[in-house]
């Protein structure tokens, strides 16, 4: 067992790495799921060369970022999905109000935006919501953690769509699991089958996700061949 105190500055630490305002700038650049370079990087933190430097150090240090030499350059990406989570859970205390919730989040990117390797907004919610409403995912008996299984039913479905189950269980991280949607306050779907069936989506071109934002735009074909065939508005 880790010793609390220990925890408590590591804890601190990943938070003041965050709370930097031009590396939360990197950070949430990065949950489109894309590897920039510290050149594109510097830009969006809008700090100098070596300014941009010392803070994807400090997020390299921190276990927030990964970092991957190709020919003269340096890609820069989220080490993984936990660290998506937990910039969503930011994003939602960031915004959380006491009265009744009115999302600001501009239109294009609450519709359906991509959360590290998930699709997330009003489209992402409205997934895992008809999945289960269709019988589907199940997460009754653990609903603590916010893990959902696949049913019976739900398991020919994905099937008949094109996605691996079997491949998906095998990856070392959560099946499928909610993650908390910052601009609906409700529980989009993530782990393995979230980002299989964005994998898929973007395959068959159900999805289309613009070169300099997060934000997904569902096709005609998409509607025609998922969205509107599962009871998704889109």
């Amino acid at each position: 067992m880790s010793d609390p105190q220990n925890r408590d500055l590591d804890v601190s630490g990943v938070a003041a790495a965050i709370g930097e305002p031009a590396r939360a700038r990197i950070l949430f650049c990065l949950m489109d799921g894309r590897a920039r370079t510290g050149t594109e990087l510097t830009v969006v933190a809008e700090v100098g060369p070596s300014t941009a430097s010392v803070h994807l150090n400090r997020l390299e240090r921190t276990r927030l970022v990964k970092m991957v030499r190709q020919g003269r350059n340096r890609y820069y990406s989220l080490r993984g999905l936990e660290v998506a989570s937990a910039l969503e859970g930011l994003s939602v205390l960031a915004a959380a109000v006491p009265d009744k919730f009115v999302s600001s989040t501009p239109h294009h990117l609450r519709a359906a935006r991509s959360c590290y390797d998930h699709i997330a907004g009003s489209v992402g919610v409205s997934i895992l919501d008809r999945f289960a409403a269709l019988g589907w995912l199940t997460g009754t008996e653990r609903k603590q953690n916010n893990d959902y299984d696949v049913t019976r039913e739900g398991a020919q479905a994905f099937q008949d769509f094109g996605i691996d189950l079997d491949a998906a269980r095998a990856l070392r991280r959560r099946f499928a699991c909610g993650c908390l949607d910052w601009s609906e306050r409700r529980f989009h779907l993530a782990g393995a089958l979230g980002a299989a069936f964005l994998t898929l989506a973007r395959k068959r071109k159900w999805v289309v996700q613009d070169l300099d934002s997060r934000a997904l735009r569902i096709t005609n074909r998409g509607r025609r061949d998922i969205f509107s065939r599962i009871g998704v508005p889109a």
